[in-house]
């Protein structure tokens, strides 16, 4: 290993107290880093902020701001306003918290001179993609104001790096999903399939909806790339690594295979033992029928490679995580 890969950074982690920032600031204090979260605590839970991390609670450009005169290596910033249908509805609410917030946190960096970012961004900047799996060189069209607002934000770090020499890394996710330990996903409201079908088993829903059967797929469902969340919280840490200054580079992040929404509503049957109904509805406006990530250049330039890939296995862990919440609550 080079000086470079096994060097302590100082680092900030915004959103640290979310699903995917949780997880990747456990990452972190598990590889020597000493870490500080700042979240604002709007969707993040002070208790997923993990042992060995110092926690800030605050606005993600503000309380960073704050805290970087005391010297820091780098940024990964996961803060965000995330849900697709509240930014089409509220749109202000998505420009200013997501880009506004972007901006002054990259003009706090470069005034304090801290040279490295990765930013958490999505594969919501594609749109309807022209192809699958989709790759980088993939047209950027995105049909919601949340994708319009991570792909602003990639353009301005393109412009920071090129101009002011920030060593900056975008990582596309797609869907995401799992649990490491303790830390999992708690959205409220809840939008992602695995923890919606999960919410079935444990009772607190009826059904699961499955919007369209009509699909040009196997088995008329959609389909979609799942990435275990800690085989993306892991490509943060790669990604810090092979940052380089004056260069943004952007990376797809997926197991490059899609799993339908039966596919997905069988695996949740199986790893629960319960028989979950699903009822078939229409299709949702701009639901494209395959969403698959080629992920060719962050395994051959990050040496990346997912290693949590099987369905079945990620929902265990959703799962577990699940029971694991019913039982401190109970």
């Amino acid at each position: 290993m080079t000086d470079k890969q096994t060097k302590t950074l100082k680092l900030i982690v915004t959103g640290g107290a979310g699903y995917v920032g949780s997880v990747c600031a456990a990452r972190l204090v598990e590889a020597g880093h000493e870490v500080t979260v700042v979240d604002d605590l709007t969707t993040g839970y002070a208790d997923a902020v993990p042992e060995g991390a110092r926690f800030v609670e605050g606005d993600a450009a503000d309380a960073t701001a704050s805290l970087l005169p005391e010297g820091f290596d780098g940024v990964l910033h996961f803060a965000a306003k995330s849900l697709v249908g509240e930014s089409m509805q509220d749109p202000g609410k998505y420009w200013h918290g997501n880009v506004v917030t972007a901006l002054r946190l990259l003009d706090a960096m470069r005034a304090h001179g801290t040279s490295r970012l990765v930013f958490s961004s999505t594969a919501a900047t594609y749109g309807e993609p022209e192809q699958s799996p989709i790759p980088e060189t993939a047209p950027t069209q995105p049909t919601n104001t949340y994708g319009a607002t991570k792909l602003a934000i990639d353009h301005a770090i393109t412009s920071y790096a090129r101009a002011h020499g920030l060593a900056a890394v975008s990582l596309r996710y797609f869907n995401v999903a799992g649990a490491y330990g303790r830390f999992g996903e708690r959205h409220a409201p809840e939008t992602h399939l695995i923890p919606l079908v999960l919410q079935v088993a444990t009772g607190d829903r009826d059904q699961i909806q499955i919007y369209g059967e009509d699909y040009p797929t196997d088995d008329g469902t959609a389909v979609r790339d799942y990435i275990h969340v800690t085989d993306l919280a892991d490509a943060h840490l790669l990604a810090l690594q092979h940052a380089e200054a004056g260069t943004h580079r952007i990376y797809n992040l997926g197991n490059g295979t899609g799993f339908s929404v039966r596919q997905v509503i069988d695996a949740g049957r199986e790893v629960t033992g319960h028989p979950i109904p699903a009822a078939v509805t229409q299709r949702r406006s701009g639901d494209p029928a395959v969403l698959v990530a080629a992920s060719d250049r962050a395994r051959e330039e990050l040496g990346w490679k997912p290693e949590r890939f099987d369905l079945k296995g990620i929902v265990e862990d959703a799962w577990r995580f699940t029971q694991d919440r019913r039982a401190a609550r109970h």
